[in-house]
C-alpha cells in the first residue's frame, strides 16, 4: 500500500510548513488528488486517521479535491474530459492528445493555528 508513504509524505510537508509558521495545529489539510494518479481515495483517508494520532494534526480534517482526467486536442484544439481511459477526443475522435490535468497529487491548502 503505497498509499502509507503518501500520507506520510504530507503529514510531513504540513508539519514542516506549520512550524515555519510557528504554528502549533493543523486544522485542516487540503489535497489535489487527479483521477489519474495511481492513489486509493479510501486507503488515503484510511492511513490519514491512523498516522495523525501522535502529530500536531491529530485533530485535522482532510478535503480532497478529485481532479478529472481532462485532455486537449492537438488536432482541433478542444479540451475535453477522458472517460473510460479513452483517449480520444470527443470532438473530432483524433487520438493525438496532451493530458491537461488527472495526474496531480500535492498538497493545494493547509490551514493552521
Amino acid at each position: 500500500m503505497h498509499e502509507l508513504s503518501i500520507v506520510q509524505n504530507i503529514l510531513d510537508i504540513a508539519e514542516s510548513e506549520a512550524r515555519k509558521n510557528n504554528a502549533t495545529k493543523i486544522i485542516k489539510i487540503g489535497l489535489k488528488i487527479g483521477e489519474m494518479s495511481g492513489v486509493v481515495i479510501d486507503s488515503i483517508n484510511f492511513c490519514f486517521e491512523t498516522l495523525k494520532t501522535n502529530t500536531i494534526a491529530r485533530d485535522a480534517e482532510l478535503l480532497i479535491d478529485h481532479v478529472p482526467l481532462t485532455g486537449k486536442c492537438k488536432n482541433c484544439g478542444s479540451n475535453f474530459q477522458i472517460k473510460n481511459y479513452i483517449f480520444r477526443c470527443d470532438t473530432c475522435n483524433d487520438n493525438n492528445i496532451e493530458i491537461i490535468s488527472g495526474k496531480e497529487l500535492f498538497v493545494d491548502e493547509l490551514e493552521v493555528e
